[in-house]
């Protein structure tokens, strides 16, 4: 009877495994990450500590299974997994290199890329799956548009395209530094009040 909720689901067997508890009547949502569905292992290869993190990227096959498990509403949300780390931590040794890396502000090119342009998912979909679905799990009065409600929004347009280099947030610590990305955000709006206008 608890309501359980599987964050970071990186592997198609976990995918199964949610898909099939909630066939079978339990109370549990799963989340994803834009990572988990847009690189894999050989990611590692080529970024190095850039591309460590923790669940690890896996094959093809997992991200291809991520992806249909967005589709099919076993996976319920897509959360950033934002994890700042400096330079220099990046910059050790693969094995010494702490995991994570930061992802609040490409999470939503990434899923119009993966995802929207693909035809995996509606752009309303994608909104309702970033914004909607993770206001329900946490109870909060967010997520949608209602009159008197709170204010909270992004402005974007979707076919601009923007270059992955300067973050707002105090770390760079991406595989997609340098890469150029679609969805360019204009206005992030909190409240009522302009948070960040480009």
């Amino acid at each position: 009877g608890a309501s359980v909720n599987i964050q970071h689901i990186s592997s198609a067997n976990s995918v199964r495994m949610v898909k099939l508890a909630k066939e079978l009547g339990a109370d549990v949502t799963a989340e994803v990450t834009p990572h988990h569905f847009t690189l894999t292992e050989s990611a590692v290869l080529e970024h190095g500590a850039m591309a460590k993190m923790n669940p690890p990227l896996r094959t093809e096959k997992d991200r291809l299974g991520i992806i249909e498990g967005i589709r099919d509403g076993s996976i319920d949300m897509i959360a950033t997994d934002h994890a700042p780390h400096s330079a220099e931590e990046k910059a050790r040794e693969l094995t010494a290199a702490p995991s994570g890396i930061i992802g609040l502000e490409t999470s939503l090119s990434l899923g119009l890329e993966q995802l929207v342009d693909k035809g995996e998912l509606t752009l309303s979909e994608l909104i309702e799956r970033m914004s909607l679905a993770p206001a329900r799990l946490y109870h909060l009065d967010a997520g949608r548009l209602t009159e008197g409600g709170p204010a909270d929004l992004i402005l974007f347009r979707p076919e601009e395209t923007w270059k992955a280099e300067h973050f707002l947030s105090k770390s760079a610590n991406t595989p997609f530094l340098g890469r150029e990305m679609k969805g360019k955000i204009h206005f992030t709006i909190a409240n009522g009040k302009i948070a960040y206008r480009s």
